[in-house]
């Protein structure tokens, strides 16, 4: 399919100006004063969490320490996972209290509220700085056959989102700001501590659109890979497609995968699915993966949520596998039944229907999957538990203790 040879982009343009200026006016920034070689991450307080250690020795260096007091801040972070700078015991308190005087804080959020589902998938609620809510959910899977067991991160960029996609309970409660690296970041460790297992995979599927805040997002893959030893291949950055941002996410090469949300065959369907879509044709979008696929070698999956009566006819599947075949090679299709949400006129489609969309596909020399269900019992549809909670800042409202503990579903 030939791209059209401008991109229409003035809805998305709108977008992307939401977010910075809700970016910019969600909080407050107080000025403080910030050492040599750290860039301002633009919060009240600097975060540690997120630097790596190159940059916490610097850090050491301008507040008068010597270089190895870095590698202890390292090591406390990451391996003793300090939540508070007055729990660094192992470094002199002079530094702590520089640390402090500096306006340095190590960057995590309590839970504010955590729902486990029977399937053992679990969905935490973190409370921000500024009394925003994000999720993030850790999925468990056991491996009978290898004798292993994968813990999958699935985090958030954003608190809400901006795209409105007509399907996701995210887009419903609204969009605040970008997440920042350390908001991402403590995703990972807040699953870790619930699970008392480490975390085996990160995919960028939670709230929010990755490639509106893909600097954050770049950090935040980062310090998974350098200081959390993630592999970069058990990473997975989704996007439902913004102008530009693919052609920037492959010239750095990562080794993770990129995940496209389709979700229609032809430019008509999907508008009405996605909104954005309006912006991005689906030509341009198709262009950009297969460049994608040529510079980086790793193959792009596409995400189709499966929409009863909507998307999922025998012909969505045929004119899907034509589409793929014109984009050339390098794709996967990673089919979802549609997860019910409240206030949604979309329903999840029957069994047979679903397999027949596999067959149809199939028959084409399609290579496809479907993703198992997790979680349907906790709302682990993305955005629905702090859609829930919140709809805006918890400036009034102090959580009780039922709400800080863990509730398990029967």
């Amino acid at each position: 399919m030939a791209a059209p040879q401008h991109v229409r982009a003035a809805p998305l343009a709108r977008a992307l100006r939401a977010t910075a200026t809700a970016t910019a006016t969600a909080s407050v920034p107080v000025p403080v004063p910030v050492p040599a070689g750290i860039k301002s991450q633009g919060t009240s307080r600097r975060a540690l969490l997120g630097l790596s250690e190159p940059q916490l020795r610097q850090l050491a260096i301008d507040l008068g320490q010597q270089s190895y007091r870095g590698k202890q801040l390292h090591d406390l972070l990451y391996k003793s996972r300090a939540k508070q700078i007055q729990e660094f015991n192992h470094v002199p308190k002079a530094f702590r209290e520089a640390l402090l005087g500096a306006g340095w804080s190590v960057g995590r959020s309590p839970v504010h509220h955590a729902v486990t589902a029977s399937d053992g998938t679990t969905k935490i609620l973190l409370k921000l700085e500024d009394n925003r809510l994000i999720e993030t959910v850790g999925i468990p899977v056991d491996d009978d056959n290898k004798g292993s067991s994968r813990l999958t991160a699935c985090v958030s960029s954003q608190v809400g989102c901006p795209l409105r996609c007509s399907f996701c309970a995210t887009g419903k409660g609204g969009f605040a700001r970008n997440l920042q690296p350390h908001e991402i970041v403590e995703q990972v460790l807040a699953i870790e501590e619930t699970f008392k297992h480490r975390v085996t995979n990160v995919v960028f599927m939670g709230m929010g659109e990755p490639m509106m805040n893909l600097k954050s997002v770049l950090e935040a893959h980062q310090c998974f890979n350098k200081e959390l030893k993630i592999g970069q291949r058990m990473m997975t950055i989704s996007t439902v497609g913004v102008p530009n941002t693919i052609k920037m996410l492959a010239s750095h090469k990562l080794q993770s995968t990129l995940a496209v949300s389709l979700h229609a065959p032809n430019q008509k369907l999907r508008e009405t699915i996605v909104p954005s879509a309006k912006s991005y044709p689906l030509g341009a979008l198709m262009d950009d993966c297969k460049s994608y696929f040529l510079e980086t070698g790793r193959r792009v999956s596409f995400e189709y949520t499966l929409l009863a009566g909507i998307n999922d006819e025998k012909e969505h599947a045929e004119e899907l596998a034509e589409l793929l075949r014109m984009c050339g090679g390098g794709y996967h299709v990673n089919l979802i039944p549609y997860n019910p949400i409240e206030g949604s006129e979309y329903k999840r489609p029957y069994r047979k229907v679903v397999q027949a969309f596999v067959d149809a596909l199939e028959a084409r020399k399609i290579t496809v999957s479907v993703r198992r269900t997790r979680g349907l019992d906790a709302n682990a549809a993305c955005g629905q538990l702090r859609n829930e909670f919140q709809k805006n800042p918890l400036l009034e409202i102090e959580p009780s203790p039922s709400t800080e503990r863990t509730l398990v579903a029967a």
